[in-house]
């Protein structure tokens, strides 16, 4: 089991710096850093990345996740290869497809039908997997290639392709190539939804003579650790779109049955208010709880 949380990137360096410090010190694994280039002021993700993986001896990062219709899959591999190499080791790569297609086109890239962006997310991941492959790297695809190029830097670990997937299409492409599914949160895709891209997400990857246990799934919950209980609908969260807002023993309680009725074997917390207070009690309380229920 892996536990996290998602970060907003706005330029409030010191107040990252505290709840990832509170992050650290509780023992989490991960940090998800959202990517919205296209959304001035926030900044953009891989640079505050690395200025905290600089900061930090433990924690892995990922962009949360990364809109690969804004990054040449070459540099991404380079960006993400390099990240890692600095860091040693502490870096993973979330990505989709491209979700937000408004804010995508504000930054003037072509709208891409659902079927030409799949393509382009699969030949990037050729692409990727490629350049940080030790050799000669020659892909060639019509939205993302590479032509004998030298690789390197090589990760200083084998990077993790997290895809954040939404729909049949890309449910079926997580399962047959990537190494994760970050399961979008509930606003882009309800709680109800979660079991059946599972469910594709197993198939398409036995279908492809992988163990479907190799696809880390990774649910992503957002909400606020309250002192008093919440209500049934909101801390059981079986359909809908509504934040889970309930006591650390209701958080666990959720968190334990997602990974008993569902594959999922990481959460990632996307607190309401990203405060250092939040963070500790999802390390300290929620997360505790959470491993005791599931022994």
């Amino acid at each position: 089991m892996q536990f996290g949380f998602s970060l907003l990137p706005t330029a409030d360096l010191r107040a990252h710096l505290a709840v990832v410090d509170a992050a650290e010190r509780g023992g989490l694994d991960l940090v998800g850093v959202q990517d919205h280039p296209y959304a001035p002021p926030l900044v953009e993700s891989f640079s505050l990345i690395a200025t905290l993986l600089a900061r930090t001896e433990r924690l892995r990062f990922f962009p949360d996740v990364a809109a690969l219709p804004l990054r040449p899959a070459p540099m991404l591999a380079q960006t993400a290869a390099t990240l890692d190499v600095l860091s040693g080791g502490r870096f993973e790569l979330g990505l989709g497809a491209g979700g937000n297609w408004h804010g995508i086109e504000s930054m003037g890239v072509q709208r891409l039908s659902p079927r030409q962006a799949m393509a382009a997310l699969e030949e990037a991941i050729a692409v990727l997997r490629a350049l940080w492959t030790p050799g000669t790297a020659d892909v060639r695809g019509e939205y993302h290639s590479v032509t004998e190029v030298h690789t390197g830097p090589l990760p200083a670990h084998p990077i993790q392709i997290w895809v954040g997937s939404q729909g049949p299409r890309s449910f079926a492409l997580t399962g047959r190539l990537a190494d994760g599914w970050a399961a979008p949160i509930p606003s882009y895709l309800p709680y109800e939804a979660w079991a059946e891209g599972n469910e594709t997400i197993s198939r398409a990857a036995t279908d492809a003579g992988r163990d479907p246990a190799d696809v880390l799934r990774m649910a992503q919950l957002v909400g606020t650790i309250t002192d008093t209980p919440g209500d049934r609908d909101s801390t059981e969260a079986r359909e809908g779109s509504a934040p889970v807002r309930g006591t650390a023993d209701q958080w666990a309680s959720l968190i334990a049955r997602l990974a008993t009725e569902q594959p999922f074997r990481c959460f990632v917390f996307w607190p309401e208010q990203g405060t250092v207070d939040q963070v500790e009690r999802f390390a300290k309380d929620v997360v505790p709880a959470a491993r005791a229920l599931l022994g």
